[in-house]
């Protein structure tokens, strides 16, 4: 027959393995880092120059940005 220490081995060495796999399942994995573009670059100063924030901020970057593209591509054109 199988003792009561066998069976109590056996419960404590599945829960072992188990908590394992599942803590190896909601490990983080390393965040890859953010590339930005030199035009989101210029613009973010820009934007920290004039004290901007929040909504204004998001506003003012994405029609630099825009703006900075398009004279991008003007000059490749060129």
């Amino acid at each position: 027959m199988i003792s009561i220490k066998a069976v109590a081995a056996a419960a404590v060495a599945m829960v072992a393995l188990g908590s394992g796999v599942a803590m190896a399942k909601t490990a983080k994995t390393a965040a890859t880092p953010v590339v930005h573009s030199p035009e989101s670059i210029e613009c973010s100063k820009q934007a920290d120059a004039k004290g901007l924030h929040g909504k204004d901020r998001k506003k003012f970057r994405a029609s630099c940005k825009k703006d900075l593209m398009n004279q991008h591509k003007g000059e490749k054109k060129s």
